[in-house]
């Protein structure tokens, strides 16, 4: 792996995100596939984790790139890579010091972008590696109104992120998506639990947008 100048180093967040991918819903899985339903060419994913999208790629997928900068999340992503029914290649390298390449046909996101320090810069990162046409697919929590908005943005302000590799759950990513230039085709919210439970990262958004 290569040397990183902004090292990501988290190891609570590792064993507590391993964790719950090996005990992810069935629920969550619908929309991880979902979310990469009808994908092709070739993908760049960002923050793959332990890697649990790489198995429900479709085969018209030609390459996926995977980008993980946690060790130890990215040496479980490795290991996952073998399994997947598409090539995959896992990189510990941000967004910003990938390498250049031949633009992608996509990007996809899932529950990462509530992570990096600056969104839009990382978002209009992801716009410049896509293609003209090229589809971003999200799927990441979301700020909430009311009652869970004021929650989100307490927990935000205290020991959330510094628990949980630096998450924010009370973000308008949808908003930062369009003010990075991407043109939104389709988009709805779903519930990661039910909307009378107490937990500030329930509300989740799945949507696709295009670069013109």
């Amino acid at each position: 792996m290569s040397e990183n100048r902004n090292k990501v180093d988290n190891p609570f967040f590792a064993r507590f995100w391993t964790f719950m991918a090996n005990h992810e819903s069935e629920a969550l899985r619908k929309l991880r596939r979902e979310n990469l339903a009808g994908l092709s060419g070739r993908v760049l994913e960002v923050g793959a984790g332990t890697g649990s999208n790489f198995v429900l790629y479709p085969t018209s997928v030609e390459e996926v790139v995977a980008i993980e900068p946690e060790p130890r999340l990215n040496a479980i992503a490795g290991r996952t890579a073998a399994t997947a029914p598409v090539p995959v290649t896992v990189t510990d390298r941000t967004v910003e010091e990938l390498e250049p390449s031949a633009p992608f046909d996509a990007v996809v996101c899932s529950l990462v972008l509530c992570s990096v320090d600056d969104q839009e810069g990382v978002l209009r990162q992801l716009f410049s590696r896509l293609r003209p046409g090229g589809e971003l697919r999200y799927f990441e929590h979301v700020a909430s109104e009311g009652a869970r908005g004021r929650m989100q943005t307490l927990v935000d302000a205290t020991i959330w992120p510094r628990m949980f590799g630096n998450c924010h759950t009370h973000r308008d990513t949808e908003r930062i998506i369009a003010n990075a230039g991407f043109q939104p085709q389709s988009s709805r919210h779903e519930w990661q639990f039910p909307s009378w439970v107490p937990m500030p990262v329930s509300e989740l958004a799945l949507g696709i947008a295009v670069r013109p």
